[in-house]
């Protein structure tokens, strides 16, 4: 796809999501109004939302209602799992949680028919390195097993050192358990995010290197840099700071760890990449 039709597709979802957010905004109440200064920060989340997600749809060699979903999916579960983080964590703010999952999963149901229609995709198009199906149980067992574990890891250390920062704020929260964090961390938030590397993985079809860069960077826009630039009525700026600090660069760190492990080596990347479309590869 040539830059300047590409540029009009991102531009047509920026527009998009921008419309549905503000009216499902309007329509759905989950907490106090924003600061008069967001509107800007606001736009700016969604072009990166929109870049990130366009490059997912451009590059995949799926189309119809499968292309649909996997897009869509792909940001809708990183914000309900961090909604469940913030029920978690937030337990002194007037945040409504189930109206709040409710408005994102509407804004990514509404948001699925512009995929396909904005990427339709060749019959000819080469499928891509299956990352799961391409390698036996034993593998995809240890693989899964470092990349659980790769994400408390990098959650705690950067937790701790942005700490600090945000010990203050926190003070007048109800913080839960180590181990119950622990476990949230290791046992739902982890393994959502190995899915979900997987699945850009899957989508991209890039070589081993630039495709953990890739994911990596994808994750860490989604999930950190898009939802922390907009000014918040619940953090102080210190307190977002922090955060898409220590999200951004853990998760950029969790998503190239998980994309490496998962992604083609050697004769795979040979396989998928310069002898066509193997039987059966486009599942």
């Amino acid at each position: 796809m040539k830059t300047r039709d590409l540029a009009i597709r991102v531009l047509a979802v920026w527009i998009y999501l921008f419309v549905v957010q503000a009216v499902l905004g309007m329509l759905i109440t989950t907490t106090a109004a924003p600061p008069e200064n967001a509107g800007p920060w606001f736009l700016l989340s969604n072009l990166l939302v929109a870049l990130s997600l366009c490059l997912l749809a451009n590059r995949s060699d799926w189309s119809g209602v499968r292309l649909a979903a996997s897009v869509s999916c792909v940001p809708a579960i990183m914000m309900l799992t961090n909604l469940l983080e913030g029920f978690v964590f937030l337990t002194n703010t007037s945040i409504n949680w189930p109206m709040e999952a409710l408005r994102t999963c509407l804004a990514w149901i509404l948001t699925m028919p512009l995929w396909p229609m904005l990427f339709p995709k060749s019959t000819l198009l080469q499928a891509h390195f299956r990352p799961i199906a391409a390698r036996t149980w034993q593998a995809r067992l240890g693989k899964f097993l470092l990349s659980a574990l790769s994400y408390p890891v990098l959650y705690f250390v950067a937790g701790m050192i942005v700490f600090p920062f945000v010990r203050e704020f926190y003070s007048t929260q109800t913080l839960p358990p180590r181990g119950l964090l622990f476990l949230l961390q290791l046992l739902v938030r982890g393994p959502v995010y190995i899915g979900l590397c997987i699945l850009m993985t899957r989508m991209l079809g890039l070589a081993r290197l630039p495709g953990a860069l890739v994911v990596g960077a994808i994750l860490a826009t989604l999930n950190g840099i898009a939802p922390l630039i907009i000014p918040s009525s619940i953090f102080p700026d210190p307190v977002r700071f922090a955060h898409m600090i220590e999200i951004t660069t853990s998760n950029l760190a969790f998503g190239f760890i998980v994309a490496w492990l998962w992604g083609p080596v050697g004769a795979q990347e040979s396989r998928y990449h310069g002898e066509g479309v193997p039987e059966g590869a486009a599942g």
